[in-house]
Formats: structure tokens, sequence, C-alpha cells
């Protein structure tokens, strides 16, 4: 995933215009000298904000050689538009040379046939590496991590370990350790390129290696991924097998794509779409995937709805009341919505567990009823003065502060409870929220309008 800066922003949709206007009048050439002039990054942010048609003719103009690092900067969504359109011989030339974790991600998305003929066309080597990240979970430590790393043993000099890197011709990305192992390929320490740089040649890894960072699982998640190199502020990490054999290591621009992702699959869910939805897809691929949140949420309202029906006669009565019934929904969704957004990140976080989620509801429940109190209050003296009935006043002012309890506990509870039925909270926590919030709303407002007025 490109990372755009506001700059950045303001840079790319200048050349968007020129490039868009270059496109319209048929300056193909200029067009293609423009757009090969710009980094991989920006050609991506670009490819991203173009619609269909222009993309496809963008992408006909791209260098060959900058085929590769411009589609491991696109999102999965445009990346899998790109790889459909092309056989296997265009594949094997346009990843070559690629990260074996970027390389990995790519072939995921394509059928299983490709993926094998892909990577029978690889080397012995490469294909090996590819293998290795394939064998685990996309979303694991295992599925991110990179097999280009650097291993020394602990009993070599200092000296011997400089001259041994000198062999290489450059270093792996983002490296600030050299991974220590023992003979069986085990993991030991690291060694810090500045310790290594500082210190007398003569003296052997083990005496300057650290060893109090312990290594990544290959079948840890992700998330725990990030939340570990935001905690200690790595750049870099070795992942290990179940045999703590070093199988790869993990750098901070992966962790940066895992924090973007579930940022935008936390802001996307709550619509439920998907987190790498493009933002110019077509209408018939946008349509259905729409549909099916757009049916939940239809039959949610139904739901409240069916609870209002009950209340017929009540409301015909009572016209008042057809103009209050939302308010008490509306405050209800809205305290609910507060309440399930901090727990969901807390949740993210690792913050919130069995220890501490007793604490953290009756601190809710407080927080709603002060709340609930106070407003409920305010909008009882509203609405008695407004209708000239106190009556309906207080009927308004009991459902608010009803309301406000249930959001409070259901927005703790609903992600908790999805969680442990292996629901994402962030996809169906709103709706469920929603719909609690509106039948009890309105069944406590209309309930208490009944009797009442009975």
């Amino acid at each position: 995933m490109p990372q755009i800066t506001d700059e950045l922003l303001d840079l790319t949709q200048a050349q968007l215009g020129e490039i868009n206007e270059a496109l319209e009048s048929g300056t193909f050439i200029q067009v293609r000298r423009m757009l090969n002039g710009l980094q991989p990054v920006e050609i991506a942010h670009l490819l991203e904000s173009s619609p269909p048609p222009s993309r496809r003719v963008l992408w006909r103009l791209i260098d060959k050689d900058l085929e590769g690092d411009v589609l491991q900067e696109l999102s999965e969504d445009i990346q899998g538009q790109f790889l459909r359109g092309m056989d296997t011989a265009e594949v094997v030339e346009i990843t070559e040379g690629m990260d074996a974790d970027d390389l990995a991600d790519i072939l995921q998305q394509l059928p299983d046939r490709v993926i094998r003929e892909v990577l029978s066309a690889m080397s012995a080597q490469d294909r090996g590496r590819v293998e290795q990240v394939l064998a685990y979970d996309e979303d694991t430590a295992g599925g991110l991590m990179d097999t280009d790393t650097i291993t020394v043993r602990p009993r070599l000099t200092l000296d011997i370990v400089l001259r041994y890197l000198r062999r290489h011709e450059e270093l792996p990305n983002s490296t600030d350790n050299l991974i220590v192992v023992n003979r069986k390929g085990q993991y030991v320490g690291l060694l810090p390129l500045s310790k290594l740089l500082t210190s007398s040649p003569s003296i052997t890894v083990r005496e300057v290696m650290t060893t109090d960072v312990e290594a990544i699982p290959a079948n840890l998640p992700d998330t725990e991924v990030a939340n570990l190199f935001e905690r200690h502020n790595w750049v870099s990490a070795p992942v290990i097998d179940t045999n703590a054999t070093v199988v790869g290591r993990i750098t901070i621009d992966d962790v940066v794509d895992v924090i973007r992702e579930d940022a935008d699959h936390s802001l996307m869910s709550m619509a439920g779409l998907d987190e790498e939805e493009d933002t110019f897809a077509p209408v018939m691929r946008t349509a259905p995937r729409r549909a099916v949140w757009l049916g939940v949420n239809l039959l949610t309202a139904i739901i409240a709805s069916a609870v209002i029906s009950i209340f017929e006669d009540t409301i015909d009565k009572v016209v008042a009341l057809a103009v209050l019934m939302p308010i008490v929904a509306s405050m209800g969704g809205v305290a609910g919505s507060q309440t399930l957004t901090v727990v969901i990140r807390g949740i993210a976080l690792g913050q919130i567990g069995r220890s501490n989620i007793s604490w953290l509801l009756s601190r809710e429940f407080r927080v709603g009823l002060m709340n609930g109190v106070l407003w409920a209050t305010l909008m009882g003296v509203i609405a008695g003065a407004w209708f000239n009935d106190a009556i309906i006043g207080v009927i308004i002012a009991a459902a608010m502060v009803i309301n406000l309890l249930t959001a409070a506990v259901a927005g703790a509870l609903l992600p908790i409870t999805l969680r442990s039925f292996n629901i994402d909270p962030a996809l169906a926590g709103s709706v469920a929220l929603t719909t609690i919030t509106d039948v009890v709303g309105f069944f406590a407002f209309l309930g208490l309008a009944t009797y009442f007025y009975a």
C-alpha cells in the first residue's frame, strides 16, 4: 500500500490533472514521459486516483522495468485487476526480483493453476523462499516476513563478519541488526550494526550481541506483530518457527502496511465494505458488495418498525410521540457508538481482557447514567413545554435514561461477545448496536406512553 503525505497528495493531484489533459488530447508520448519520470509510489497513487478506462491506458504506458515496483504499491483490489489480464509469462517477468513476502502477496490473488506455473518458472532458490512464505497464513508473522536475512555465528570475530558483509552487493532493506544463530540455525540473539561498527574487530559476536530481544513466532497474528513493533520501537525483528529456527525477518515498512490496513478495515467495516474497496470500481462490482449490507440493515430496520407497530393505537392518540421517537433512538445510538468505539480500540490495542472488562463495564454504566440523567432532564423539560404536557416530558426522560444505560452496556459487551464467536466487532458491532438501541428505545418510550396514557 502506498504511503501518501499531504504534499504528495497535492503534487499527484496536480500531476493527475496534467496527465488527464494529455490523455484527452491524445499526446501519449508526453504522458509516457511524465508518468515514467515519477516514483513507483506516485505512479501507483495516480493509477488508484484514475477511473478504470484511464487506468488501463496509463498501465500500458508504464515502462516494463517499473511495472513490478508499481504493482506492489497498489491495493490488492487493483493489483487483482491488472493480474487477471496477464498470462503466466507476464507474471513471471513482472515479479522478477521482488522480495519473497511481496511476491507471495501477489501470488495469493491468482488461481492455483497460475501459482503453480509461476513457481515452476522460478529458480529453485527463489521458489523455495516464496513457498516458505506461502506456507503461512497471510495475516501472520510468517505471511508477513521476508526470507532475505543475514545470519552470523556467535564464535566469529567482528572482523570476519565485516569481511563477510563486504561480499554482499547490498544489505537487505531496513537492516539494523544481524541475526545471530547457532549451528542448527536456531535464534540466539541480535548483533546491532552500531556495535559492529564501533567495537574492536578482534572481539567475538558473542561478546557484543544482545540477547534480550525475543524473536517473533511465525504463527503470531500480524496485529500483535504491529503492537510489538510499536511497543519496542523496532526497525526489524527475526521470525522463528516452532523449533526456534530463523525463517525470516519482518521490517517496519511491512508493519506500517499492517497498521494502515487495520485502520482501513475499521473505517470501511463500519459501512460493511471491504478495506481494499476500489474508489473507482465499476457499478456492477460496487453495487453487489453494498447490496448485502443494505439488506442486513433493512432487516434490522424492519425489526425496529415491528416494535413501533405494536403501539400503533397509542401513536394515533398522542401525535407528539411520533415527533419525539427519533430523539430517544438517536441519543441511544450515539452513546452506544461512543462506548463501542472505545472498546473496539481497546481490544485492537490488546488492552481489554477478562481481568478488566468488569471495571470497564461499570465505568461505562456510570457514564451512561450521568449523561442519561443530564440530557433526559433537559429533554423532559423541553418536551413538556413544547407540547404543554408534563407527562410526556417524564416519559421521554425515563425512556432516554433507559436507552442510554442499555447503549452503554451493549456497547461494552457486544465487541467482546462478537469476538468470542469469531465475528469481527468492527463489521457487525455497529449494526447490532443500532438494532438494540432502536428496539429498546422505541419499546421503552412507547411502552411507557401506553401505560401513562391508557
